[in-house]
């Protein structure tokens, strides 16, 4: 296939983020909703002994029962005694400051924030936003990239400093394009998405995963309304400029190929999975293009159909229905 790049696409992709439906509506604006993050790293790091790691540890339950998870030590010194070892390991401090000194006030991801829940308070009134709190995790050591639960979102800073950090998370190449600031909250979004996205366990089709895992990347883009696709869906801006104008011809692939009903895992593991590349289609395009389809296929449903609602799309668990009604063809561009 001739994979090619439009200088115009590339720009109209790059500023995803225009006037033209950016705004939230003033109904969904006006729900009350107020998101403080809580900067765990500089209280941690600043714990001077063993005594106050165990009063850090009382001051956050949450915390350290759910992200921590306290409950699996068999007393609270075997927690206390690595956890103090971390907050004085030098390394690990200067990994800290390089978080704090890239993040700032965090007002950008507390606006975000405040955006999304207020877009998910709306549409799913008894939703509790969680408490949002970060931390620097040691790249792993002490907890993961991100943690999200009915009752607590923890940022890992570390993960997501980006290129210029000293230390990065050991991950290839096409994996760690992710770990970038803008990425960080629409990453907790996708993840979020796991509780309101209904799937029919019955059929593993790769058409079923496509329009799966389209729901949830729908969904980011509901709640994130400002945020570009390639923010979204970490992909590069020449990488969604490539896909967008290739669409129909990534289609095709699919259709000429007889893959939408397959069900061999390694077969749909190929177009969904975590790779570098696509080279089936072609040796420039990304991995998981599966998903970028079936965010597609979900978004001309959701065009087609105006009156769904967010819900009633994450509830549907038919995924024929939303692929005829849908009218999904893109054409091939020459």
């Amino acid at each position: 296939m001739y994979y090619r790049l439009l200088i115009l696409a590339l720009v109209v992709f790059s500023f995803g983020c225009g006037e033209k439906g950016c705004e939230l509506p003033d109904e969904i604006a006006e729900v009350p909703v107020d998101v403080q993050i809580e900067r765990l790293e500089q209280p941690f790091f600043a714990v001077s002994s063993k005594a106050e790691m165990a009063d850090f540890l009382k001051n956050h339950p949450v915390f350290a029962d759910k992200y921590l998870q306290q409950d699996n030590y068999p007393s609270d010194s075997a927690l206390i005694s690595p956890l103090y070892g971390l907050a004085t390991n030098p390394a690990l401090d200067s990994l800290a400051e390089q978080a704090i000194q890239t993040f700032g006030s965090m007002q950008e991801q507390e606006q975000q924030l405040e955006r999304a829940f207020k877009v998910i308070k709306y549409y799913y009134p008894e939703y509790q936003v969680p408490q949002v709190m970060t931390f620097v995790t040691g790249l792993g050591t002490l907890g993961s990239d991100l943690f999200v639960s009915d009752s607590l979102l923890v940022f890992g800073l570390d993960y997501f400093i980006g290129p210029k950090a000293t230390y990065r998370p050991q991950a290839y190449e096409y994996i760690l394009q992710r770990y970038e600031p803008e990425k960080m909250v629409p990453a907790a979004m996708l993840l979020l998405s796991d509780r309101f996205n209904k799937t029919g366990f019955a059929d593993r089709t790769l058409l079923a995963e496509m329009i799966g895992i389209g729901k949830a990347y729908y969904f980011v883009q509901s709640v994130l309304p400002c945020v570009p696709d390639a923010y979204i869906m970490s992909y590069t801006e020449k990488e969604i400029a490539d896909v967008s104008h290739n669409e129909g011809r990534i289609w095709a692939h699919f259709v000429e190929k007889e893959l939408l009903f397959e069900k061999a895992p390694f077969v749909v593991n190929k177009y969904i999975g975590e790779r570098p590349n696509t080279p089936e289609i072609d040796a420039t395009a990304p991995g998981r293009i599966g998903a970028w389809v079936g965010w597609q296929i979900v978004r001309a449903y959701m065009e087609r159909n105006p009156e769904v609602t967010l819900p009633e799309l994450m509830a549907e668990t038919d995924y024929r229905k939303i692929f005829s009604e849908s009218k999904y063809k893109p054409e091939k561009k020459r």
